[in-house]
């Protein structure tokens, strides 16, 4: 097994419950990590062979594009189309924070954070 990881991707979204959310919107971060067996691409050295990570990250950016009240169906539908897509992934495990939130404290982010398995 291999873990391939995604750090800090950085997004402008427009998740959250509030009207306001919606129309301003706000920045977010992305940290992704995935599992699979990555012994036949090392041997290969052939991008056909792994875990493409330009396809990791394109499958957020349109996910995170998509808007949603809550931060926790963001992360499922990364999940679940990190799963359909790509094959060779056994693990997903995503956090997908809100920078800044508006929850009336000084609080840096708030993270939700999920994985699943095959």
């Amino acid at each position: 097994m291999g873990k391939i990881k995604l750090k800090n991707i950085k997004i402008f979204a427009y998740h959250g419950c509030l009207d306001e959310e919606g129309k301003i919107g706000s920045d977010y971060r992305v940290d992704l990590s995935v599992k699979g067996d990555l012994s036949h691409s090392s041997k290969t050295d052939s991008l056909g062979d792994t875990i493409d990570y330009v396809h990791l990250n394109k499958i957020v950016k349109e996910e995170m594009a998509i808007r949603s009240k809550l931060l926790e169906n963001v992360a499922e539908r990364i999940i679940n189309r990190t799963l359909e897509e790509i094959i060779l992934v056994q693990k997903v495990k995503v956090e997908v924070s809100k920078i800044n939130p508006p929850i009336g404290g000084n609080v840096a982010m708030v993270t939700v954070s999920r994985s699943k398995s095959r």
